[in-house]
């Protein structure tokens, strides 16, 4: 065999390898398939002075679907006309505890109107004894998981499912458990569903794979954004990291969600993914497409 025939199947059997490769990880995010989210608190600066604007801007770059963190004195026919307007879906809402407890039946109602398939908590709340303490104790977990099982019997009812968002601090130790497994345990899978958010579980220790694995059927939802984390972070190591990480837009971070959307997509009960770009390192529409893109590269949106 000449040279020349020799290098050009070296060449063939390295492109063939590589096209291969390159196509078993674009598989499994295709089998995600989900319409492109996106969590409307990433554009919290824009929507009070140019809501309807900001919606059609967030539709041109190819987000379908969008959640809620505030209607900024919209009626709700005033949101879904501008939903509308901007060829959006609005999917779900985000309320903290507090909102919760304090107006549960104007949320259930107002989110009624608005169509909405979730209500989902953003945020946990304390037992009255333990408000003031800036510390969850066991207790707050358990407190929780008992409201959760209330609110999300009163929202099904309604007609909409009751979700609860993580962020860090369900992975933190507290009293020998693990708040995130606590939820899990007693929370109602028929009243209470999960939007895990795949960056904060990161940045609190945990790891989304192995929860995804775990409870897989309890998570409808996923959050995802990306952060530059501390030095010497150990990824999934089940502590939190002790600096605070920098926000970064998707695929300039340190995560990768290559594993993560696999995981999500072999449970087969993720419904909605939302990207959340919390700060920005660029203007907010081009860090926007930046998200879009990284998303659409890995074939996990539509």
């Amino acid at each position: 065999m000449n040279p020349s025939r020799r290098d050009f199947l070296k060449t063939s059997a390295a492109t063939l390898a590589c096209a291969t490769l390159f196509e078993s990880q674009m598989l499994y995010a295709k089998a995600l398939n989900l319409p492109l989210g996106l969590q409307l608190y990433s554009v919290r600066q824009l929507l009070p002075t140019n809501y309807a604007g900001t919606l059609k801007d967030i539709a041109a770059l190819g987000f379908k679907e969008v959640e809620s963190a505030g209607y900024y004195n919209h009626s709700a026919a005033e949101v879904k006309q501008a939903i509308a307007d901007a060829g959006l879906k609005l999917v779900s809402a985000h309320h903290s505890s507090v909102d919760l407890h304090k107006d549960l039946d104007h949320i259930i109602s107002f989110s009624h109107d608005l169509g909405l398939s979730y209500i989902i908590c953003s945020f946990p709340g304390k037992t009255p004894a333990n408000e003031h303490n800036k510390d969850f104790h066991l207790d707050d977990w358990k407190w929780n998981a008992d409201e959760f099982n209330k609110i999300g019997e009163k929202v099904s009812a309604a007609g909409m499912k009751f979700g609860y968002h993580n962020h860090t601090v369900e992975f933190t130790q507290t009293d020998g458990v693990l708040p995130f497994v606590e939820l899990m345990r007693l929370t109602d899978p028929t009243k209470v569903t999960v939007e895990m958010d795949c960056g904060w579980v990161i940045v609190g220790g945990g790891n989304p794979v192995e929860l995804l694995k775990h409870y897989g059927n309890r998570i409808s939802m996923l959050h995802v954004k990306d952060f530059i984390l501390p030095a010497g972070f150990v990824r999934g190591g089940g502590k939190p990291a002790t600096e605070q990480p920098k926000v970064e837009e998707l695929g300039l971070g340190s995560v990768d969600y290559r594993p993560i959307l696999e995981a999500a997509a072999a449970t087969g009960h993720i419904k909605h993914c939302f990207v959340e770009q919390e700060a920005f390192n660029v203007p907010p529409m081009q860090s926007l497409k930046i998200d879009a893109d990284y998303m659409h590269k890995l074939g996990a949106t539509s």
